[in-house]
């Protein structure tokens, strides 16, 4: 389910219409999650701690707002839930594009996903989410970066967010890893962003 977004009366229609025709709208920021309640609780669960992780990244963005808000024409869409479209990496090197759906329960979100990305790592073909109630996510468990940038094609109207997570590492007892969220400035500003970072950061520290 949808609803549009009264442009006219948003606090932020200004900040819109001067962002929506950028020919680089999108900005990007990088911080370090602190993932040690997290993986030990994947652990202990028994699943995926990247799963685990998107779990938590989906719910918080069900919970910020302006991560749900997307450009269609003209319009300001307000998805009620927004989903994953995730890489996931296939025993021969290459990755291919899934899509997760949101689910409330942790149980059945881990469920649905397992089935997704075990159809994907037995599928050969690269195949797009061509919607838009979205986040891309990604994985680079081997880089530990500070910084990130992503591939674009500019004639493709995207407003879509895209977050990626870098290699864990562990000092005296304490995992975190890096973080890099890339979000369209006509929808999201450095407020929603920071709002969106902190309430993730809230929910690795608690365990399901």
């Amino acid at each position: 389910m949808k609803t549009k977004l009264d442009i006219n009366s948003w606090a932020r229609k200004e900040h819109f219409n001067f962002f929506k025709n950028f020919n680089e709208p999108f900005y990007g920021v990088c911080v370090r999650v602190d993932c040690t309640a997290a993986y030990n609780a994947a652990k202990e669960k028994g699943v995926s701690f990247y799963l685990y992780t998107l779990y938590k990244a989906l719910k918080a963005a069900q919970i910020v707002e302006p991560l749900r808000y997307r450009i269609e024409g003209e319009d300001v869409i307000i998805y009620d839930h927004i989903h994953a479209a995730s890489t996931i990496p296939r025993s021969n090197g290459t990755f291919g594009f899934s899509y997760i759906y949101y689910k409330d329960s942790f149980d059945d979100f881990i469920e649905s996903a397992k089935q997704e990305v075990e159809r994907v790592q037995n599928s050969n073909t690269l195949d797009k989410a061509t919607r838009w109630d979205l986040i891309r996510f990604s994985s680079l468990p081997w880089i530990d970066f500070t910084s990130i940038s992503h591939a674009r094609m500019f004639s493709f109207e995207d407003s879509a967010p895209s977050i990626s997570f870098g290699k864990m590492t562990e000092m005296e007892g304490k995992r975190t890893m890096p973080m890099s969220l890339h979000v369209h400035h006509a929808l999201v500003d450095g407020l929603h962003l920071g709002q969106y970072i902190d309430c993730f950061q809230e929910l690795m520290n608690k365990r399901i």
